[in-house]
């Protein structure tokens, strides 16, 4: 059999690093991984002593936020720029959310014509929504739900109400999919956002202390609650303190689907230390603590933390430009940090970088969303969605970035690897500098059949 395609390098595989690999695409799929000398193919690339990997499945994306359907197009081209193969894009789209299968259908139409990276979805409900429409939106593919308890907009991104919550979870209960929420108390937050005002504290020092920790997780403890109530399952989206994930730890060692996720912005950045050069560059929300990047490593080993996310936002700069930190948007780009940004995270703690980099961006959110096997792993018959890293350090550069978008708050930062390849079903999407596939080169994914919770 003469194969498609022959990568050869160190192939980082679920059972660990494999030296002078080789991986043999056949038909968009991995067929056959080996090392030394390899068999014959169309086309051939050496990546030398650079490491393979899967391709990053970031499991929490804006694409549509700021500019409609048609923003998929820049954002996942950023997103195979950053060796990402799949996002999982959120429903608060602009200007109507995704809670029907109408809205689904032209998200869908929509992916099919403007993305280079594949793409799952995230669907929600609308206040008074019936649950209705739940079923049909999982049998259309959907991956997940999300709702919030707080109202950054009524019509795009509204509050759900408790008793609405729970009766999502109770239609939730006999099914897989999770629900996931956008974890701060409104009453809290408004409250303390008005004392702030009144005192002069427009700052982005202020920004933590008016949506403090006690609003997140009092959120977060009432999600998990309703939940647990229905037998649900539970997700929080942003967790920003380890007492969050030790919250839902209690949960699920209670015997309770309960799951975490972390963002990669909360493992570099402190206002105390960066807030002074950043400002709202850093402002997203749940704020980014002070004092907290020690602790939610220590959450990561110790197996407390579902995924790691970019929580990428497609806001523009223009956002940030405001007297008040209030009035600033919340929200970074993140598609093309999120993989060296984690890795080197990991790297400078003296981590094994590449296994945790495919276990929290790889592995992980493709069981979560249910796109397991065939995406997340370097395995035979797998889809041949792969990052080839190398390890030439890069300072970043947001103004060289795909994303339309062209800021950063990590411009400045010197990161440990640069992504040197991206291919999605074995063909080349990303040549180190340029982005080479096509719009429409992505597709929908459908929640396939593997859950968290087997």
């Amino acid at each position: 059999m003469t194969f498609d395609l022959i990568i050869r390098g160190t192939a980082v595989l679920p059972e660990g690093p494999l030296e002078n690999a080789w991986i043999a695409v056949k038909g968009g799929k991995i067929a056959a991984i080996g090392s030394g000398d390899a068999p014959q193919a169309t086309e051939t690339f050496d990546a030398g002593d650079d490491l393979i990997i899967p391709g990053v499945i970031d499991g929490q994306t804006h694409a549509c936020s700021y500019g409609g359907l048609p923003g998929i197009r820049s954002t996942t081209r950023s997103a195979i720029a950053g060796g990402i193969t799949t996002i999982v894009d959120m429903p608060y789209d602009n200007p109507d959310p995704l809670n029907t299968v109408a809205r689904l259908d032209d998200k869908v139409a929509a992916i099919r014509e403007h993305a280079h990276s594949n793409v799952a979805l995230y669907g929600t409900i609308m206040p008074g929504q019936t649950t209705a429409d739940i079923e049909p939106l999982i049998e259309a593919g959907v991956v997940a739900f999300k709702i919030s308890t707080f109202e950054s907009s009524p019509t795009r991104f509204p509050r759900i109400a408790s008793e609405q919550i729970l009766a999502t979870f109770n239609a939730l209960a006999d099914s897989v999919i999770p629900l996931g929420v956008h974890n701060e108390d409104q009453e809290i937050v408004r409250a303390y956002i008005a004392a702030a005002k009144a005192a002069g504290r427009d700052g982005i020092e202020a920004h933590s202390s008016s949506r403090p920790p006690a609003a997140e997780l009092a959120a977060t403890a009432q999600f998990l609650e309703l939940g647990a109530a229905a037998e649900a399952h539970a997700h929080i989206v942003h967790l920003t303190t380890a007492r969050g994930f030790q919250l839902v730890d209690n949960y699920l060692a209670d015997g309770f689907r309960a799951t975490g996720e972390l963002c990669v912005h909360y493992l570099w950045f402190d206002p105390d230390k960066d807030g002074a050069e950043l400002g709202a560059k850093m402002k997203v929300n749940p704020p980014i603590r002070p004092g907290q990047i020690d602790a939610l490593w220590e959450e990561i080993l110790a197996g407390r933390v579902a995924f790691v996310s970019s929580d990428h936002s497609s806001w523009p700069i223009d956002n940030k430009f405001t007297p008040s930190i209030f009035e600033a948007g919340a929200g970074v780009p993140g598609l093309e940090t999120l993989l060296p940004a984690f890795y080197t995270a990991a790297d400078k703690r003296g981590l094994d970088a590449a296994e945790l980099t495919v276990e929290q961006l790889c592995e992980r959110p493709a069981k979560f969303f249910g796109l397991w096997p065939e995406k997340g792993a370097i395995r035979v018959g797998a889809d041949a969605d792969l990052a080839i890293l190398s390890q030439k350090a890069q300072v970043w550069d947001s103004s060289k970035a795909h994303d339309e978008l062209n800021w950063s708050p990590f411009d400045g930062r010197k990161f440990s690897i640069t992504v040197a390849r991206t291919y999605l079903a074995g063909k080349l999407a990303f040549d180190g500098a340029q982005v080479t596939n096509q719009p429409g080169s992505g597709q929908y994914v459908p929640r396939g059949s593997s859950h968290w919770f087997e």
